[in-house]
């Protein structure tokens, strides 16, 4: 590295006071080169890239409980949406910083921007410290800009222009070659020299952003004031990109008119949250990003023989996914990996090679297993800890408070969580999970069909933790200082403005989440709602969410009798606007009614009743609507076959019947295609009865072989989406009584007389399995005996 640039001179001192590390956020061999440094420097004062209001939450960098990855957040105090992330890996080299002065007893302070002004300026492009992770990770709030000013040309990725002057076409294996693979060095300010060389060079042909000018004005002036403050040894660790700008110090008047430029600095708070190894690869959207944190981190805590121990991991992993792999896997893995690295010109396997490796020998060349190390080992799921001595909200305190006493542990990997609703434990889980989801705080996302089961006394989530999340508490904090005052009144502030189906979905959200205090009002304006809103389809999206919510209602032993009177006279409502909402829809249109017809069925079958009645009124109105002056004028063949399957599928309506509907609308006088959408809505609860009633099939197949040739590649695409969706095993008996042109009725064999002797012989056993009083199954040495 030292002569990538031979003969130019590098500017790491400002001073004799002064030394400038110039590092490579989130890069391990700076972590190696700067507690090096510093162990040889001995500095009095430690300055570090980030914001200033953060110095006096450093001293917790140094208690026992506070484990990276973590983040410094910052929020504009009335607006917590606009905030930013400053994180820190165990392998940045800022943390090492950190930590080193807290074991010296020396002072340590931020040099950057305040946060104040950089949450003002809003966010900034990718940092061209090509590797930032102290720069606003990820800052989200709006601003416009420093005013005055321009931030010049696009910014540029040092590492890749190292790496291409070097005449490399990865930045990563240029870095991993010329910082990660370099032992120890006899100078520990060698590195930082060539470094600053490289950057003084770069800079030169890149000019910086005046947003960098600005900030490097500011982390001068703290220079400045940490020499007035007496301090003889200042060790100064930013990001290298800086460093040109920091080494040149200009006159005082010249920053302080830069400075001037900044807007009105906003009131902020600032803590210390949990971060993970994930959120700080790039591809999460982090400009400072890097491809393989969890890599970084094994190298940086990995003493000697860094590839052999991560081919073990790999190993460890790869069978706990059921992957055959042996120690002698490991051991030709490692090998295939150094003889790559011999073959490719590089002093040691990178990260490339150990991939290649693992691909081949432990893989056996599937990218599917390949992309699982990638996930679990190069990226990771890694989550760190902050001390409860940190700064939170109170509803921070308020989950914490509940996280422990619920047993459940905030982590990063996704891990599956299954609840049964009739123990108390688990049913305090379920309404947590239910009231962060209010909060708009997703740590836990239901799982739909994923338990066996019938009932509603079991849940099944997916958890999952996300740094954003603190940011959301932040946010939440509005409503109220614990999870259920907060839930409480964010379900009232929505209610509010909702429309009748986020209506219906709130009641639901507020049961499920326990929240007596505020279902009266979201009941009362759901009640408003419903008697104003006419549109059919608002209605039918609106009545089944309303019935999912008395099923749940009746599991957690709610008074859900307003929301009841609120159902049926939904139903009712719809029950007249139906047939006249449904009269003349296109394809897309019919398709759409016939989802909301199934749901709405359903959810009536569980109001029961007179409403069940209405309904199947509402049906056969349904299907009697014919298209007799044009498809405009009638209901669409296919709600009108659906709702002649519902009507037999309930017993109002015999296969007699249900037959002679069929051959009306399979005769010559209907439209193909209004006859294909019938015969699609008919057949879409199961075709089981066209074996069953031979006659239904034969109509079919007489329908079908007399349509002309276009007319059935026109009702092609129907018939495949009607008979794919059919049981397999229907399909394949329908499809042989065809071939074999076997349509009438099946012969049914004569009933055998009831054999009494081997009936009774059952009868214990049946009993045994229904768990009811029966005869005593006979024991082996009764038989015998007998």
């Amino acid at each position: 590295m030292e002569g990538l640039l031979p003969g130019r001179p590098g500017g790491l001192r400002v001073s004799a006071e002064v030394t400038l590390l110039g590092v490579r956020h989130h890069g391990p061999g700076s972590a190696r080169a700067v507690a090096a440094a510093l162990a040889a420097l001995r500095p009095d004062a430690v300055l570090i890239e980030g914001p200033p209001e953060a110095d006096e939450l450093v001293a917790l960098a140094a208690e026992k409980d506070m484990t990276p990855p973590v983040a410094l957040l910052a929020h504009v105090a009335d607006d917590p949406a606009r905030a930013a992330f400053w994180p820190f890996a165990e392998f940045s080299p800022e943390w090492v910083a950190l930590r080193h002065a807290a074991d010296a007893g020396v002072p340590v302070r931020f040099i950057d921007l305040p946060a104040g002004h950089s949450l003002t300026l809003g966010p900034r492009g990718t940092d061209p410290d090509a590797t930032s992770g102290t720069d606003g990770a990820s800052e989200q709030g709006e601003g416009s800009g420093v005013p005055g000013g321009t931030f010049g040309p696009a910014p540029v990725d040092p590492i890749a222009e190292l790496a291409a002057a070097a005449g490399y076409g990865d930045p990563e294996a240029w870095w991993e070659d010329v910082v990660e693979h370099r032992g120890p060095a006899a100078d520990p300010l060698a590195p930082f020299e060539a470094l600053a060389e490289a950057m003084t060079a770069l800079r030169e042909h890149h000019p910086a952003e005046r947003r960098d000018e600005i900030r490097e004005a500011a982390m001068r002036q703290q220079i400045r004031a940490a020499r007035r403050a007496g301090h003889r040894r200042i060790a100064v660790v930013c990001g290298a990109w800086h460093v040109p700008a920091l080494a040149a110090m200009p006159t005082v008047a010249h920053d302080r008119a830069l400075l001037a430029e900044l807007p009105k600095k906003a009131k902020t708070e600032l803590t210390w949250v949990p971060w993970t190894h994930r959120r700080l690869s790039q591809h999460t959207g982090y400009g400072a990003g890097i491809d393989s944190p969890g890599w970084y981190h094994h190298l940086f805590t990995t003493a000697d023989r860094p590839v052999t121990r991560w081919m073990t991991k790999v190993a460890a992993l790869l069978r706990a996914e059921d992957h055959p792999v042996s120690s002698a896997h490991v051991i030709e893995a490692v090998r295939l990996a150094e003889t790559l690295a011999v073959v490719r010109g590089r002093p040691l396997p990178g990260l490339t090679e150990t991939l290649d490796a693992v691909r081949a020998v432990m893989c056996d060349g599937s990218d599917l297993a390949l992309a699982l190390v990638r996930d679990r080992l190069v990226v990771g799921d890694a989550l760190g800890e902050v001390p409860d001595s940190a700064p939170a909200v109170p509803l921070q305190r308020d989950l914490t408070r509940l996280q422990r006493s619920l047993r459940l542990k905030p982590e990063a990997a996704s891990r599956e969580l299954v609840l049964d609703l009739r123990k108390d434990l688990d049913a305090e889980r379920s309404r947590l999970l239910h009231r962060l989801r209010l909060l708009g705080l997703h740590w836990g996302r239901p799982v739909r069909d994923s338990v066996n089961s019938t009932g509603t006394f079991r849940e099944t989530w997916q958890l999952a933790w996300e740094p954003e999340f603190s940011v959301r508490l932040v946010e939440a904090g509005q409503w109220g200082t614990t999870v259920r005052g907060a839930a409480t009144g964010k379900a009232i502030g929505d209610a509010a403005t909702a429309e009748l189906t986020e209506l219906t979905a709130l009641a639901e959200h507020c049961l499920l989440a326990a929240l007596p205090d505020a279902l009266p009002e979201v009941m009362r304006l759901l009640a408003d709602r419903a008697a104003l809103d006419t549109d059919a389809g608002h209605l039918a999206t609106a009545l089944p969410a309303l019935v999912r919510t008395l099923r749940y209602g009746d599991v957690r032993d709610t008074d859900t009798s307003a929301l009841t009177a609120v159902a049926h006279g939904l139903a009712e409502r719809l029950c007249v606007a139906l047939p006249a909402a449904s009269t003349g829809l296109d394809a897309d249109g019919a398709r759409s009614r016939r989802t909301e017809l199934d749901a709405v069925h359903q959810a009536v079958a569980l109001l029961g009743g007179d409403t069940a009645e209405r309904w199947a009124g509402t049906l056969a109105a349904l299907a009697a609507r014919e298209p007799h002056g044009g498809p405009a004028t009638g209901v669409p063949g296919l709600l009108r076959g659906r709702a002649v399957r519902l009507l037999l599928d309930d017993g109002r309506l015999d296969a007699e019947e249900a037959g002679r509907r069929l051959g009306l609308v399979l005769s010559t006088a209907s439209e193909p295609a209004d006859a294909g959408g019938w015969v699609e809505g008919f057949l879409s609860g199961g075709g089981a009865l066209l074996l069953h009633d031979p006659t239904l099939l034969g109509l079919l197949d007489e329908w079908l072989c007399r349509v002309s040739g276009d007319t059935f590649t026109d009702l092609l695409p129907v018939l495949r989406r009607t008979f794919s969706s059919l049981e397999t095993g229907v399909r394949h008996t329908i499809g042989s009584r065809v071939a074999t042109g076997s349509l009438g009725p099946v012969a049914q064999q004569a009933d055998a007389p009831l054999d009494e002797e081997r009936a009774d012989a059952a009868t214990p056993v049946l009993a045994l399995l229904l768990g009811i009083p029966g005869p005593r199954i006979p024991r082996q040495a009764d038989r015998r005996a007998s």
